[in-house]
């Protein structure tokens, strides 16, 4: 006897789908350029194919319930299977479609931003989706397709490698350093200013590099944004560390201590049942020819990963 699930439409699972990635119904409306009540009752239909409650509505946007995580596992199964498919028929070596790449906001901001341009030229048919996010992006649970980090995603459904390093410095305003003095070595550094960030808001360790590079730092102005702290060094406050992506001199910071370096892994990471698709791969491809273009900013040293 037919049972309501044998008459599931894969139509209402890929809309299912785009829900869960935007984390609301309205969300998932204006991606898919349909009315609210259209993706509600698609939604509910799918509900009573499968028999359950599939998501929960909360002030932060929809939860999974267990039976939704179960039907978004298979339905990422489908998804991947058909897409495979795709480029099995197709021309296996066409890079079109969508890829979603997640990152921290400064590398995203101050150095991949401008760079992905050319990927537009490169590949017509291929859209970028630039996400910034301050903690752990899942890529196992398709909240992108590519990961790029400052260390290794823990995963076993987990496609990662480190593609370069960066180093990370301290810098000051001019108008900072007339002010107070330059040090001339760390013990000086006691004497002076910093800015940096509030660490219990801080979700990765990575970016902690102050704490790396200066013993127990007098932290006047903290922020949890980079992009805050570097306008404020740029002001005046004090000395802040910063990355060597973050183009400083662009803000009137100049290098404090320069043999007083840390350094960073980069790590590209994307999910298992993705990594071998064409867009994916040459999304990835590119971020390692820009680190490899750019290391002797990054670094001042060769150390791009082949």
């Amino acid at each position: 006897m037919a049972t309501a699930i044998d008459h599931l439409d894969w139509d209402d699972l890929k809309l299912f789908l785009v829900v869960v990635r935007c984390k609301s119904v309205t969300g998932a409306a204006r991606t898919l350029k349909v009315s609210h009540s259209t993706v509600s009752r698609r939604l509910a239909r799918l509900e009573y194919t499968v028999g359950s409650a599939l998501v929960e509505r909360t002030k932060d946007g929809l939860l999974l319930t267990p039976a939704g995580l179960v039907t978004m596992r298979r339905a990422e199964e489908i998804e991947n299977g058909v897409n495979a498919l795709r480029s099995d028929v197709g021309n296996r070596d066409e890079v079109r479609g969508t890829v979603r790449l997640a990152t921290m906001e400064g590398i995203a901001t101050l150095y991949l931003t401008e760079r992905l341009i050319e990927l537009r030229y490169r590949y017509p048919e291929l859209e970028i989706e630039l996400v910034t996010s301050p903690q752990t992006v899942r890529v196992a649970r398709r909240e992108a397709d590519l990961f790029l980090s400052f260390f290794k995603p823990s995963g076993t459904s987990l496609d990662s490698q480190m593609i370069g390093r960066f180093r990370t410095g301290l810098f000051a305003s001019k108008t900072y350093l007339e002010r107070n003095g330059v040090p001339s070595n760390v013990a000086d550094l006691s004497h002076h200013l910093f800015v940096g960030y509030i660490e219990e808001l801080v979700q990765l360790e990575s970016v902690l590099w102050l704490d790396e590079l200066v013993a127990a730092p007098k932290i006047v102005f903290s922020s949890n944004s980079m992009m805050s702290q570097m306008f404020a060094a740029s002001a005046g406050a004090g000395i802040v560390a910063l990355p060597e992506f973050a183009r400083s001199p662009n803000l009137g910071l100049v290098p404090v201590l320069e043999e007083l370096i840390g350094e960073r892994e980069i790590w590209m990471s994307a999910h298992h049942d993705l990594a071998h698709l064409p867009r994916v791969r040459a999304v990835k491809q590119f971020v390692k020819e820009l680190l490899r273009r750019d290391e002797q900013r990054l670094l001042r040293k060769a150390s791009w990963v082949e």
